[in-house]
């Protein structure tokens, strides 16, 4: 009995410190780093990564957590822009990070 209440007690814990501070989970805003070096995703560089079939991804590396979005145009479809090859990057994506990554 007494094994089942503390794996309860863990259980319990563990889900909450995935909520946020208004106890919903995974934060609502993703325009916000939450992580190390918070700051607001604006003031970080995006690179673009092409993925195999040769279309662009907006890329962000700020040493600690990683951003990628797929890069539509303004009818939600993909852009293939033809900047790199299929699975290479353009841009600084790093730029703006004062954390750098392990070598």
């Amino acid at each position: 009995m007494k094994a089942k209440i503390m794996m309860v007690t863990a259980c319990a814990l563990t889900l909450g410190a995935c909520a946020d501070y208004e106890g919903r989970g995974y934060p609502a805003d993703k325009t916000v780093d939450r992580g190390f070096d918070k700051k607001h995703l604006s003031q970080l560089q995006a690179g673009i990564w092409v993925d195999p079939n040769g279309c662009d991804h907006w890329i962000i590396d700020d040493g600690v957590e990683g951003y990628l979005s797929q890069r539509l145009d303004k009818y939600g479809k993909p852009v293939c822009s033809g900047v790199a090859q299929p699975t290479y990057t353009a841009g600084d994506f790093k730029g703006g990070s004062r954390v750098r990554d392990p070598n």
